[in-house]
């Protein structure tokens, strides 16, 4: 029986358990130009023991970044940064892929150079607020990206991509979920434009497609992963025929030897298990566990075949160690949410491994 503990080849690369490290941002990227700083290099590489680590959401490009203090890969000192995290974690013996997250409308003008403002598939403002470096700001109304723009995105998405190779990752996470651009223009609500990118499912799934696609001519399908995340309305987000557009843009994936497609569920468990089906290739779960963290009660989720591997957040925010606490049965540190994003080391690089952690009185 295949456990969450043995090895797996995930696209070109041997990964030496199926336990991976979710996506999460910190909003601790610090250094010149929203490049990572040695804190990031000492965060991730004491996470190294996961099979994978795939990064905080990292921004293609300026117009891609949503939240304060958020990594980018577009400029040379980013590239030049990323070098030192990549190194920390392959010296630990680790494999870390860089996800690459263009936020879309999910922004504010506060967080760009001076005249610019957020963007996205068409000019809907999403409810809710922000948060700023001033505090929560009611979101604007983006502009609507042109033919040109959305090519330029493309493009964008591309380079940040070969720059992930130059800075030492082993591959990238293209991010289709949770309310982003590519999300944006999988959506029928935020999504309303009269052009060949909205309407009909065929239309609207053509960017996520065309970014994948791009991304693998520039380095190899075989290091490039997918996350997506059907029916979830994080964002503002309305999907109003969820099933047939990802059913129609996992069809369309399928052929094309991606290193793995990454479900962050939203509760519908059939639904999970059709997708799996048809994608047939390297399947990644973040499972639905509502009002509790992923922990060791879904480890079964690999024994029995729902997925190859397994993606856990918080849970491994909060222990460094977290394969050998689950391989153990160890008790889990609880993690901060107070500490979640921003701030210092507190929360970040304190949490004890079980050879640090006090010894119970």
């Amino acid at each position: 029986m295949t456990t969450a503990f043995d090895p797996i080849t995930v696209g070109a690369t041997e990964l030496r358990n199926r336990i991976v490290m979710s996506p999460m941002t910190r909003s601790r990227a610090y250094g010149p130009g929203a490049s990572p700083t040695p804190s990031m290099a000492e965060y991730y590489a004491q996470r190294a023991s996961a099979g994978l680590i795939i990064t905080e959401g990292t921004q293609p490009s300026v117009i891609g970044q949503g939240y304060p203090n958020t990594p980018g890969l577009h400029a040379a000192e980013q590239v030049q940064a990323w070098k030192a995290v990549t190194d920390a974690v392959h010296a630990n013996g680790g494999v870390i892929f860089a996800q690459l997250m263009h936020t879309g409308r999910i922004g504010h003008p506060s967080l760009l150079p001076a005249g610019m403002v957020p963007v996205g598939p068409s000019p809907v403002t999403p409810a809710g607020e922000v948060f700023t470096l001033d505090g929560p700001k009611p979101y604007v109304t983006p502009r609507e990206l042109t033919e040109e723009q959305i090519t330029e995105t493309v493009h964008d998405f591309a380079t940040a991509a070969r720059n992930a190779i130059a800075a030492g990752f082993d591959g990238v996470e293209v991010h289709g979920a949770n309310g982003y651009l590519l999300h944006q223009f999988l959506s029928t609500n935020a999504n309303v434009r009269d052009d060949r990118w909205a309407g009909s499912v065929a239309n609207r799934i053509r960017l996520t497609l065309r970014v994948v696609d791009a991304v693998a001519a520039a380095i190899g399908s075989e290091r490039v992963g997918l996350r997506i995340s059907p029916n979830n309305p994080l964002n503002d987000i309305r999907e109003d025929d969820y099933r047939d557009t990802y059913l129609a843009l996992v069809d369309a994936l399928a052929p094309r030897g991606l290193a793995y497609l990454h479900l962050l569920e939203t509760g519908d468990r059939d639904f999970t298990h059709e997708l799996r089906r048809r994608f047939g290739g390297t399947f990644v779960l973040n499972p639905a566990t509502p009002g509790e963290i992923t922990g060791p009660g879904e480890l079964g989720l690999v024994a029995d075949g729902t997925a190859d591997l397994l993606a856990f957040g918080a849970a491994f925010l909060a222990n460094p160690d977290l394969p050998r606490r689950l391989a153990t049965g160890a008790p889990l540190n609880a993690p901060d949410r107070a500490t979640f994003y921003g701030g210092d080391d507190r929360g970040y690089t304190d949490y004890p491994a079980l050879d640090t952690a006090p010894t119970p009185a």
